[in-house]
């Protein structure tokens, strides 16, 4: 599946102020989401909402997935500690 499949899948259930998803081998995959609906949620949670928008395809096209579900301000003190704008 290519990423940019998996970003869409995201996109439709998962308001997000930023997505990148990288799987070169388009079986193993990084995924960085960010978004406000994770405002409160435990890891655990953020990543379920994540598996859900992806339904079937976690069983059939998707062999690895690594996540990091950010919030918004989580993301923008992550950057700026890293210096990144």
């Amino acid at each position: 599946m290519h990423p940019n499949k998996i970003k869409e899948l995201i996109l439709q259930h998962i308001p997000c102020e930023h997505i990148e998803i990288n799987g070169e081998d388009q079986r193993h995959y990084d995924a960085l989401v960010v978004s406000p609906q994770f405002e409160g949620l435990l890891k655990i949670k953020r990543h379920r909402l994540i598996y859900q928008a992806l339904g079937e395809h976690m069983a059939t096209d998707i062999h690895a997935l690594s996540i990091k579900a950010m919030t918004p301000t989580e993301y923008k003190n992550l950057s700026t500690k890293y210096g990144a704008e």
